[in-house]
């Protein structure tokens, strides 16, 4: 399968049931609010509900550097409650910290925070004597990465009822991280990440008799990669595994669809498949054609007002109004009637754009310590469309997409994209569109047809 479920930058899917229901939730890095989450009854078709981390008091800034702030979480069910579990990285010394919802809407509780966990990627679990298990991707500031370790936890405190200790530490390649926990049929499976989130990333698995162990690997592993492949979808990786509609299982993990010359380029970050869940011998076995994923409605137009905007809107931590590109091929206007920005960015030194003054608009590219106006375009009072899209490249041997950016009919610069990928960028995250000013009066954006 090479659709996403959930297209663009929502990368570190963690997924769970409640009934017939499904929900879905995300890291965010610097984005605010944090943590998007998401319902469906099918695993396929997914409604946004809102955000978990909503208010500063859940979420502190820090430095609102790219790709910092909130990294992969768990989202479970427990007892009546749903309970969120993630690493905000702007507040690293702080350990995790866990939120509480009756509701996974919202509102969510203040965070318990759990200083002892110092790392990322937090998992829960709860055996049948009602005992919790936080594992995570143990760091140190003096050993560095030490690996996935776990300790008993009370969540009400943040405390651990005993020492953390190490347990299964991965099949043997790079960056083992992101667990997850799960009692099946009488034995204790731990879901890992490894080979690091580029190209090399896979999905690795092993069991034991116990949360804690001892666990032992299966030979197979890993069990979802597609690295050294021709695969549309690279980066595969970071897997939960949930109960499918109407039996068996299903996992979610995030892959990404890079294009262009070689070594390809990927643009919209790490985005969420899906696929079914077979078990040979006890253990899973990925199934990545068992789901078919309709073309995506991702087109919208937002009018800006009195009203709260779409939940697609967040904000970066500098004042731009940012949402997500979730198309390889896609047009987007905004209107103005007065001075203000639009823009597609992966961060705040990889930006193509189009600013407009009282009587010019202006198309400027900044990469890295580089930024340049390209063209100016005299313009009178009144409303001012400003028009950025993403067309196929001139050529084979190019990058991954032209932008072109136009102000009314006029084009004033076409921009090799290849400088906002993640393969120049660096980071974790992927483009958005992005304004800035009180004079943005509305966004429009189209996908169209996809490469």
């Amino acid at each position: 399968m090479s659709e996403p479920i959930i297209a663009g930058f929502y990368p570190d899917p963690t997924v769970c049931r409640v009934g017939d229901d499904y929900y879905l939730a995300h890291s965010s890095f610097e984005y605010f609010p944090g943590a998007p989450i998401w319902h469906s009854r099918d695993l396929i078709r997914w409604t946004q509900i809102g955000h978990i981390l909503t208010r500063r008091s859940q979420f502190a800034r820090g430095d609102c550097r790219p790709s910092s702030g909130l990294y992969a979480g768990t989202l479970r069910h427990h007892d009546g409650r749903f309970v969120y579990v993630t690493t905000n990285v702007s507040d690293f010394d702080g350990g995790q910290l866990i939120v509480t919802a009756d509701d996974p809407a919202g509102p969510w509780s203040e965070p318990v925070r759990v200083p002892e966990a110092i790392g990322i990627d937090p998992d829960l679990a709860w055996d049948d004597d009602g005992t919790c298990y936080l594992s995570w991707k143990a760091m140190s500031p003096t050993e560095g990465e030490i690996g996935i370790r776990q300790a008993p936890l009370d969540i009400s405190s943040g405390k651990f009822l005993a020492p953390a200790y190490p347990i299964w530490q991965g099949s043997g390649l790079a960056a083992a991280e992101g667990p997850h926990l799960y009692a099946i049929d009488g034995l204790w499976y731990l879901l890992l990440a490894e080979g690091g989130t580029e190209r090399g990333h896979a999905v690795t698995v092993a069991r034991g008799p116990h949360p804690s162990g001892p666990f032992e690997g299966c030979a197979a592993n890993p069990i979802l990669s597609h690295r050294s492949t021709i695969h549309p979808v690279q980066n595969t990786g970071h897997a939960d595994l949930v109960r499918a509609p109407g039996g068996g299982w299903a996992a979610v993990y995030l892959g990404t669809r890079p294009r262009g010359w070689t070594p390809g380029f990927h643009v919209l970050g790490r985005e969420t498949f899906l696929a079914g869940i077979d078990w040979v011998d006890g253990w899973p076995v990925f199934d990545e054609d068992r789901y078919q994923v309709p073309p995506l409605d991702t087109g919208f137009t937002e009018v800006f007002g009195d009203s709260p905007p779409h939940l697609r809107w967040v904000a970066d931590g500098s004042g731009l109004r940012c949402t997500r590109v979730r198309d390889l091929r896609w047009s987007a206007e905004a209107t103005l009637d007065g001075p203000g920005r639009f823009e597609v960015r992966i961060d705040d030194r990889h930006a193509y754009g189009l600013t407009r003054h009282h009587d010019r608009v202006e198309a400027t590219a900044r990469v890295g310590d580089l930024g340049a106006v390209l063209a100016t375009l005299p313009v009178a009072d009144g409303h001012t469309v400003l028009r950025i899209e993403a067309v196929p490249p001139p050529s084979r041997d190019a990058g991954p997409d032209e932008i072109v950016l136009s102000a009314g009919s006029h084009e004033l610069a076409r921009l090799d994209g290849r400088y906002l990928s993640t393969e120049v960028a660096s980071g974790f995250t992927g483009r958005m569109l992005a304004t800035a000013g009180p004079h943005v009066r509305s966004v429009t954006y189209r996908p169209q047809e996809q490469p």
